[in-house]
């Protein structure tokens, strides 16, 4: 099985017209037994395994581009390719290809002449089929039967490779360009008609060097002349004087290369056949100008690369687009040019890609363009550098956002800030939501990478081993330089809580800031919470709802309806503290009972807290709203949202009655206990309890995190004994005045007084010593730290004193040894 080893790349074409690289190998040419014929096959160059092994088939289409290329459907449904390193390697496989098609004796082999009569015959009829086609002579009497003879071949995959054969051996295309220019010239339009049904048979037959011969610069503007007379049109379309009057070359800077100036033409006349002239590709067989697209992508690979390689005209090329010298225009083409050099780009393979767009940005392109985007007020330039800079976000956004991050000393100059002002001075509302979108995947962490270097990417940190996602290096820079470029429109806006203006122009702009701020509020996490609490961003938003312009409602309740739809305390304790439901009521009351989106996005506020049953919601809009709402019939999510308040309180008061049930009527607080005058009052207590309870959750989010840094943590407590524990309550003594108790209002008593105490009393018994109670020190472990002390009720000198029912902190067993009251330990 061995043959002539050649270096081979192996593509197919995939669902989305783009070619995929499968591997690189080398091709064997050989006779494969379970194939039962001759075959191709292409082993992996690196661990051996089969890439491609298919029998060359006598009715498939194997077609060659330019010299390195073989190309070919199989089965109809798969196309490949074979890309050669070498011409002579191609050179040899397509000779084979030819060889076995054309069924040459001496590559029979023994297998087939082993065969049977039936298998003899249905060569035989085969090799009918693919006998030599006849051309009727190229005469202008003869044109008629030309096009039946052409249209005829288009049945068969073999008959229409005989006929593509036939038309190269003959030089028969020449021929039909010089009858064309006898009919133009006597204008003949029956001819000129028949003329454009043969041409687009010769398109329909799929064949690159046919292709290669009507691309020609001596030859395309005559075949876009017959392109012009479709007989499915009344007058002939003027494709001719476009190509020569307004598609005219422009070179940017001179390209020296004469094989890749004539592949730049080429491409550009193909796709102007391909994309303007040619009918849409619906009317077609699938697949059937395959080549012709092939041809084009293999051409725009060949472009790039060429210009990659060539530094001296990169060199030019940035030198012109960094002069200030250069006039308007010349700029406008120095750009477009690259636009068209980042299009091509798309057709390479992923590092191939990426080695580019390294190319371009080392040479510093990021910051070029946005000094055209700020600088230049040209609508081609803007248009042209948007278009750039989404096809670098599309492919690897985290190579600007490098370049924005390296900028962060000079906050005009980084590329993010420079779209937000576009953004907000922009006029032409398609480049707004375009700047949008691309401002939006800058700042999206879902297309962030897992780790970076922080050293090498943020110059205020110098320890090398510190390494965090570029979410969090990405945002934090974010929201320190950029974030209030981007809500200052908003913040200026409503600055005396109404609208300072109500023009179109500017409810489109606040429209972009709210749409990224919802956006915010999904992705990121504590940066923007932070942000909307301490600029009151909520607040200020729906200070819009007051607009005339609908749209700008509706973004505004959408950005309230997210922070809702994330069930997060701070932001739901926000809500009710700054009550930011009430413009959504007083609203909901202007818009009364028209149905419309406004009244259908309020209303679906309210029934997703319903649903979720959002506690301190559902409180903060029965007790506040209810009013409202009471009379909104067409609808059940309001008394549904009643119905879970009075649950609810149900709840709670059901709560309350088993715990008093649970408590012995002794221990129950009654009206003779009298108020210590240091305790706090109901309004005091409320707000400590409410600080504490901020400081309790903020202390178990995320916040904390980024604010405390790396501050040491205190010790974690496992053992009750630990000074810091908090104090267990123990249950509570009955009061018990006996012999051996105390008077009343006497001091406390130290355990030796108590012990001779008792000692004294008539009747006493002795009994074991109890062992002394050991508190350690809390001097080593409480400095710097403020302890919260517990109120205790105070002793009081009339006669139903229960200070003994206070007394809840003794270590002995029994009440009647610790008749005094003694300081709580904490």
């Amino acid at each position: 099985m061995a043959s002539t080893r050649r270096r081979v790349k192996v593509y197919t074409l995939n669902d989305d017209r783009q070619w995929e690289d499968r591997g690189t190998g080398h091709i064997v040419y050989a006779f494969v037994e379970s194939l039962g014929g001759l075959a191709l096959e292409v082993r992996n160059e690196e661990d051996g395994s089969v890439l491609l092994q298919l029998k060359i088939q006598l009715d498939v289409a194997y077609q060659r581009q330019q010299e390195t290329l073989i190309v070919w459907t199989e089965n109809e449904s798969c196309d490949l390719a074979l890309s050669f390193q070498e011409k002579s390697g191609c050179d040899d496989i397509w000779e084979k290809i030819r060889q076995v098609q054309s069924r040459d004796p001496q590559y029979e082999t023994a297998q087939e002449d082993d065969a049977t009569d039936d298998r003899f015959e249905e060569v035989s009829d085969t090799d009918v089929v693919a006998a030599p086609i006849e051309l009727p002579p190229c005469e202008l009497s003869k044109l008629e039967e030309i096009g039946e003879v052409l249209s005829g071949c288009l049945s068969s995959v073999v008959t229409r490779d005989k006929l593509a054969l036939a038309l190269e051996q003959e030089d028969y295309i020449p021929k039909l360009i010089e009858l064309f220019h006898v009919c133009e010239d006597l204008e003949n339009d029956h001819g000129l008609h028949h003329l454009f049904e043969i041409f687009k048979v010769v398109f329909l037959l799929n064949r690159t060097s046919l292709f290669e011969v009507m691309f020609h610069d001596d030859v395309i503007f005559d075949v876009v002349g017959v392109l012009e007379y479709d007989p499915s049109k009344g007058e002939p379309t003027r494709h001719r004087d476009y190509l020569a009057s307004q598609a005219c070359f422009k070179e940017v800077i001179p390209i020296k290369n004469s094989e890749l100036l004539a592949k730049i033409h080429q491409t550009y006349r193909i796709q102007y056949v391909q994309d303007v002239i040619l009918p849409t590709p619906s009317v077609f067989e699938e697949n059937m100008l395959s080549s012709l697209s092939s041809l084009v992508f293999f051409n725009k690979v060949a472009i790039v690369a060429q210009l990659q390689e060539d530094d001296e005209f990169l060199n030019e090329l940035f030198a012109q687009l960094k002069s200030e010298s250069v006039t308007l225009e010349k700029q406008r083409d120095t750009v477009l040019f690259i636009k068209e050099m980042c299009s091509y780009s798309q057709t390479l393979k992923t590092p191939n890609r990426a080695a580019f767009i390294k190319k371009l940005t080392t040479r510093g392109l990021l910051p070029l363009l946005g000094d055209y985007l700020q600088g230049l007020d040209d609508p081609f330039i803007q248009q042209a550098t948007i278009d750039i800079l989404n096809m670098f976000a599309d492919f690897n956004p985290s190579t600007v956002r490098d370049s924005m991050v390296a900028d962060a000393n000079n906050e005009e100059k980084i590329l993010l800030n420079i779209l937000i002002g576009q953004m907000i001075k922009e006029e032409d509302w398609g480049n707004g939501v375009q700047l949008m979108g691309l401002i939006r995947t800058f700042i999206d962490p879902d297309n962030m990478m897992v780790a970076v270097n922080l050293t090498e990417k943020t110059p205020f940190l110098t320890d090398s081993s510190v390494k965090l996602t570029e979410k969090s290096t990405f945002l934090s820079f974010f929201y320190k330089h950029c974030m209030y470029h981007l809500v200052a429109p908003l913040l200026a806006g409503t600055a005396d809580h109404t609208p300072s203006r109500d023009d179109y122009g500017y409810s489109v702009l606040l429209g972009y800031v709210l749409e990224l701020l919802t956006f915010c509020v999904e992705k990121h996490t504590y940066h923007i919470k932070n942000y909307v609490m301490r600029q009151d961003l909520l607040g200020r938003a729906l200070v819009l709802l007051q607009s005339h312009h609908t749209h700008l409602v509706l973004a505004s309740l959408r950005f309230c309806r997210r922070i809702v739809g994330l069930q997060d305390e701070f932001y739901n304790r926000h809500l009710v503290r700054g009550d930011h439901f009430a413009p959504v009521v007083a609203l909901f009351q202007r818009n009364s009972s028209r149905y419309n989106l406004i009244n259908s996005a309020i209303i679906e506020i309210f029934e997703f807290i319903k649903q979720e049953n959002i506690k301190s919601l559902v409180a903060y809009s029965v007790e506040h709203f209810m009013d409202v709402f009471s009379g909104v019939a067409y609808v059940r999510t309001f008394d549904g949202l009643k119905l879970r308040y009075d649950q609810e309180e149900d709840r709670k008061a059901s709560l309350e009655r088993n715990s008093e049930e649970c408590v012995p009527a002794p221990f129950q607080r009654t009206g003779r206990f009298r108020r210590d005058v240091r305790d706090l009052d109901e309004d005091e207590e409320s707000w400590f309890n409410e600080d504490d309870e901020d400081e309790l959750d903020f202390a178990n989010g995320d916040d904390i995190k980024h604010i405390l840094g790396d501050m040491p943590q205190l010790p974690r407590l496992k053992d009750s004994s630990h000074p810091l524990s908090p104090v267990k309550e123990r249950p509570l003594s009955p009061p018990l005045l006996g012999p051996g108790s105390p008077p009343l209002g006497s001091p406390p008593l130290s355990t030796t007084a108590r012990r001779e105490f008792r000692s004294l009393s008539p009747g006493a018994k002795e009994r074991p010593q109890s062992p002394p109670l050991i508190r350690p020190s809390l001097k080593s472990h409480t400095s710097g730290i403020k302890i919260k002390r517990i109120t205790g009720l105070v002793d009081y000198p009339d006669e139903d004193s229960d200070e003994e029912e206070s007394s809840v902190d003794l270590p002995s067993d029994s009440a009647s040894e610790n008749p005094a009251k003694r300081p709580r330990h904490i």
